[in-house]
Order: C-alpha cells, then sequence, then structure tokens
C-alpha cells in the first residue's frame, strides 16, 4: 500500500468514483427501478444495486492493482487490502423514492481504515476522509458535535429486517434512549448515519448485525471528524471478530461512555418482543 502521503490522492479518485457511480444510481431512483426480495423479513435488491456494485468493482480494482472488492452482492470474505462496496445503502429508500440513500466506499489494510467516501446523489452530499487528513462535507473540512449528555444528543440507530420475528429486534434499547435524549433518529442507511456523526448532525450511533461494507466507510468519516467509535463492549470494530462481527458504537466521543452504558443496561432488560 502506498504511504499515508498518496492517500488524498487516491480518495480524490474515489470521490469521483462515487459520483459517477452516483450518477447511475440517479438513473433508476424514481424511475421503476426492478425490485427484488433478497428473502424474508423486506430486504430487497434492485437491478441498480448490481449494476452499480459491477461498475465499482471493475473500476477499484484498476484503481489499486492489487486489492480486492468486498461487495454486499458477491458477499466476500474481508481481510487483506480490500476496497469495502455497499452499493445502495438504504436500497427500501431507493426503492420507494425516499432520498435518504447512499453509495459506500472503504478502503482497508487488514483492520486499519485508510478511505471512506460516502455519497448521498438524491441529496446531493459526499462525505470523505482519508487516514490522517481529517473528513470533509462536500469539501468543507467538518467535526463531530461538542454535545456532553445524552439527554441533549441526537441518536440514530437501525433495525434489523427481521425484526417482526427476531427478539434482538433493537426495540427495547430504542424506546431507553428514545426516552433519555432528544430523540433517535431511524432512516435505515448505516453508513450515511454514520456520515452524520462526523458532520455533527447526529451526537451518536448504535446497531448490530451490520455488515463490514455498511461500516468500512463511515468508521474512518467518524475517526478523522474526532469521533470514537467501538463495539458494543468498546473494543475497536474488526472485521475478522464473528462474535462481535457487526456491532457498532459511533460518537462524538463526549457520550460515548454513556451510551454504552445505557445500552448496556437497555439490553439487560426483557426484549420488547411484540408491538401491538
Amino acid at each position: 500500500m502506498r504511504g499515508v502521503s498518496e492517500l488524498p490522492s487516491l480518495l480524490e479518485s474515489t470521490v469521483a468514483l462515487a459520483h459517477e457511480a452516483g450518477s447511475l444510481l440517479m438513473e433508476g431512483f424514481r424511475h421503476d427501478a426492478e425490485v427484488e426480495s433478497k428473502g424474508e423479513g423486506g430486504d430487497v435488491v434492485t437491478d441498480y444495486d448490481r449494476r452499480c456494485e459491477a461498475l465499482l468493482r471493475e473500476r477499484l480494482g484498476a484503481l489499486l492493482p492489487g486489492s480486492r472488492v468486498v461487495g454486499e452482492e458477491a458477499d466476500d470474505a474481508p481481510g487483506g487490502l480490500a476496497w469495502y462496496v455497499d452499493p445502495i445503502d438504504g436500497t427500501g429508500n431507493f426503492a420507494h423514492g425516499h432520498p435518504w440513500f447512499c453509495l459506500s466506499i472503504g478502503l482497508w489494510d487488514g483492520d486499519a481504515p485508510l478511505v471512506g467516501v460516502v455519497h448521498a446523489p438524491a441529496m446531493g452530499l459526499t462525505h470523505a476522509a482519508a487516514k490522517g487528513h481529517g473528513t470533509r462535507r462536500n469539501g468543507r473540512a467538518v467535526r463531530v458535535s461538542t454535545t456532553a449528555s445524552l439527554d441533549a444528543a441526537l441518536m440514530a440507530t437501525g433495525f434489523p429486517h427481521d425484526r417482526a420475528r427476531n427478539p434482538h429486534n433493537n426495540y427495547r434499547p430504542f424506546v431507553t434512549l428514545d426516552a433519555r435524549s432528544h430523540g433517535v433518529r431511524r432512516c435505515a442507511a448505516a453508513a450515511l448515519e454514520l456520515a452524520m456523526v462526523a458532520d455533527g448532525a447526529y451526537d451518536g450511533f448504535w446497531d448490530a448485525g451490520l455488515k463490514p461494507w455498511d461500516l468500512a466507510a463511515g468508521i474512518l468519516l467518524v475517526q478523522e471528524a474526532g469521533g470514537r467509535v467501538t463495539d458494543f463492549t468498546g473494543a475497536p470494530v474488526r472485521f475478522a471478530d464473528a462474535p462481535r462481527l457487526g456491532q457498532i458504537v459511533a460518537t462524538n466521543g463526549r457520550i460515548h461512555q454513556p451510551l454504552q452504558d445505557a445500552l448496556a443496561h437497555a439490553r439487560a432488560l426483557p426484549p420488547i418482543t411484540q408491538v401491538t
């Protein structure tokens, strides 16, 4: 892998590719994209997921020889020097004509994030970061918020597609934290939620059951903006750590421990398994 000093140039090329892929997605947004079910639970995939991932795979491999591409639609194994690609994070939103969706591109070398880009074409937002060079939104430097308490925090989270049957549906933590804060948003695109933590719009975000391509870009965005990212135990997020794979707590740093404590308390309570 090239040195840190060369990462801004690689980031610039990645941002340009993200914009090209975003233009492809906008061809299908609100224009009758083909939607298919990905099994039970309401998860869906569109022809634009596949077309966008194919474009990114082709171009990213050429952009950095020797790297691998790990993507949602092919479900490759993580590890090594790899691009983690989610062609549409928030496919359900995309399919319904809701603008809260993005594409996510993250470059990692083993457990170390190097480059991250989250591009939301319908909203004209591009968050980008390179290791050691900060985070930018549409070219302007951003930082995490300075909120210091949960009761003043605005947060975000997500729910599993099989939440109607899954006892680990996140309902109990959601209800607990929603009552203890300014509110918890649920917009169904984890990469974009992480970008909003980096941007200071959200003070914190948590979720579980996510995949490396959901997290790779957003983790670096938060870290380079001065925030903190861990799993539920407080350990660094590692894509090969099967027992805790997909857990994430991302914050401005100031509310990190209080949020972790509140989540641990909520998870210890009886789960909410039925909503009527």
